[in-house]
């Protein structure tokens, strides 16, 4: 699957409030995101490997390697430069877990996500 592709075709249909809260304790940080059964969270990689923990529900990531089914608790890794997609099953809380000394809600995105 190219996710690149698939990206393209979506962008603009699958904006929604995630309700987003931003967690930051001595050098770590932890997006949290409420996604609703359907949504598909774009495509993107991290300039780090992290850990994205599955709190509840149910996801697929998607990359352009694998698909993966994880249902809640859930800890997985996510690599380094991988391009990947979240497709909610159900309902769910997800959370990216990352080592940073940022601390601005404003500005962490942009350490973190390689853009295209």
């Amino acid at each position: 699957m190219n996710l690149s592709y698939l990206h393209n075709q979506l962008d603009g249909q699958f904006k929604c409030d995630l309700g987003i809260a931003h967690h930051f304790s001595d050098g770590l940080y932890a997006k949290e995101m409420h996604i609703p059964k359907g949504f598909t969270a774009g495509t993107h990689a991290h300039s780090f490997s992290h850990l994205s923990m599955l709190a509840k529900g149910r996801v697929k990531v998607i990359t352009d390697d694998y698909n993966c089914e994880y249902t809640a608790p859930a800890c997985i890794e996510i690599k380094a430069g991988i391009h990947h997609m979240i497709e909610a099953l159900e309902d769910t809380v997800w959370f990216c877990i990352h080592a940073t000394n940022e601390t601005d809600p404003e500005k962490v995105d942009k350490v973190l996500i390689q853009r295209k």
